[in-house]
């Protein structure tokens, strides 16, 4: 009988020798965009940036172009810097620029796959992002909300005047407490709300396990079936124990509107009314609460960021606070708090709320889009199963689009002295294509109301130590959703009127 001895030598060669069969055979019609220079078998492997990725992704469109390229493992990698060229791909070429990638960490083993932001372009997600557009689709469909957001607003005032050292906690109270009052009718406790903390793990666990390169399983996919057990598996403990809790982010929420409305007690709201007076399958209940679960994981953290960000914008640059505050002051007065219906006589505070936007980049690269066939785009050759990547922070910070883009300055999206303004961030911070974050006009609400009314009553400064005057630095954390890194910063009221309107009573 013949024995082979097959070795560990012998499988490497031949590995080899399978890569460079295909790389013979397989004949791309154009050349790839530009990139680093990989190696064999493994292509860039060490070239994909765990920590702050969209500085080497702006390094890469400085040296290669608008649009670079990188393979890691025989996967595509396309890199977008410019604005044109994400309108021109994921705009514009919709139909092939809007699937999303199998995400193993993420999207699998955690199953975040089950939210909007990560399904596959297909009628699932169509199901979920129609129920979404009905409720918060656009500015007159989200009129009916502002009440809500104003009051829950002037509960953060009191919060804030209260303990303003927990500042960025009082933000994440607030957001919660808005999505799950319109999402579920679910009024929040002042302190210790389950389903506050719930969304706080949920979200941060989410933006861990989808940031690009942070786990080598998202790299070697195969590396999923290893049993938890093994060394370097670390990632699976992880795994199981965040899909429990964004399995809970979803049920527990969406069990309590139910449970309400069989006691006939329930609230209006967004899961509400898709579930009154219909019989539904179990395919279609589960797409109600995961349409649901979509925004209370998306608006309970996206919102945070740039409320976090005013605060460190107002502390960094004084005179932007006070030139707001100085429009609030003659349009509003010091005898009432400014509402939305304040905000088309308010355009330099509007042109501030562009400017957080655009200052700190909530998405700095968003979710990758996935490209479902072979593409030839500006001569370049884009294969099918390709990720793409826009570089969002560095569209937000191109010299070229924004003048001076580390200062702070509203002024740029006002027309002075027959100037035009410069581009509207909103086109570039929520995504592109049929990919734009469907909470964007909630967002940018949430961020307006906390914006003009923490203006109208706090004045937000530099803390001082021993004497000296703490300068907080510009950092930012890494993953799917940038925050802010915590910083120290002093707020008290403008004034005894400013406290009176604080302590008013707010109700529903």
């Amino acid at each position: 009988m013949l024995t082979l001895n097959v070795t560990w030598l012998d499988l490497c060669l031949a590995g080899i020798g399978v890569y460079l069969v295909k790389q013979v055979l397989n004949k791309k019609p154009a050349s790839y965009p530009p990139g680093p220079r990989g190696w064999p078998l493994v292509g860039n492997i060490q070239d994909i940036p765990q920590i702050e990725p969209w500085l080497t992704f702006a390094e890469w469109g400085k040296k290669y172009g608008d649009i670079s390229h990188v393979e890691v493992l025989g996967q595509h990698i396309i890199v977008l810097n410019s604005v044109k060229s994400a309108v021109d791909m994921l705009d514009k070429k919709g139909t092939m620029y809007s699937d999303r990638p199998v995400l193993p960490m993420g999207g699998e083993l955690v199953g975040w796959k089950h939210v909007m932001a990560l399904l596959p372009y297909g009628d699932r997600f169509h199901q979920l992002r129609k129920n979404i557009h009905q409720v918060i689709g656009n500015h007159a469909a989200l009129n009916v909300y502002h009440p809500i957001e104003e009051i829950e607003t002037r509960r953060f005032l009191k919060r804030v005047f209260s303990n303003p050292e927990q500042l960025q906690a009082h933000i994440r109270h607030t957001a919660g407490a808005i999505i799950l009052q319109i999402f579920h009718g679910y009024e929040v406790k002042e302190n210790n709300d389950p389903f506050i903390d719930l969304a706080d793990r949920a979200v941060d666990q989410f933006s861990r396990s989808t940031a690009p390169g942070a786990f080598m399983v998202d790299i070697m996919p195969f590396l999923a079936n290893v049993p938890e057990w093994f060394p370097g598996a670390g990632f699976k403990r992880s795994a199981r124990e965040w899909s429990k809790t964004r399995e809970d982010m979803a049920a527990i929420p969406y069990k309590f509107v139910k449970d309400q409305m069989a006691a006939g007690i329930a609230s209006t709201s967004f899961t509400s009314n898709l579930l009154e007076g219909r019989t539904l399958s179990v395919e279609e209940e589960d797409v109600v609460m995961w349409s649901a679960a979509t925004l209370y994981s998306g608006g309970a953290d996206t919102t945070v960021s740039p409320i976090y960000a005013f605060s460190l914008a107002m502390t960094l640059f004084p005179d932007v606070q006070k030139k707001a505050q100085a429009e609030i002051n003659a349009v509003v007065g010091p005898d009432r708090l400014p509402s939305f219906a304040d905000r088309d006589s308010l355009p330099y505070t509007e042109a501030l709320v562009k400017e957080v936007f655009r200052w700190s980049v909530v998405g700095p690269t968003a979710m990758s889009h996935r490209v479902t066939e072979d593409d030839i785009h500006d001569g370049y050759y884009i294969p099918k199963g390709s990720l793409v990547i826009p570089n969002i922070w560095f569209m937000l910070n191109d010299p070229q689009t924004y003048a001076n883009p580390s200062q702070f300055n509203p002024e740029r999206f006002l027309d002075n002295n027959g100037k035009d303004p410069e581009l509207e961030p909103h086109k570039i911070c929520f995504g592109f294509g049929r990919r734009i974050c469907p909470g964007l006009h909630l967002a940018d609400a949430s961020v307006w109301i906390s914006t003009v009314m923490s203006l109208a009553v706090f004045d937000i400064s530099k803390v001082v130590e021993k004497g000296v005057e703490i300068t907080p630095e510009v950092d930012h954390t890494s993953g799917t959703v940038s925050h802010p890194k915590p910083f120290k910063c002093f707020i008290k009221p403008r004034s005894a009127k400013a406290i009176a309107l604080i302590q008013r009573d707010v109700n529903y």
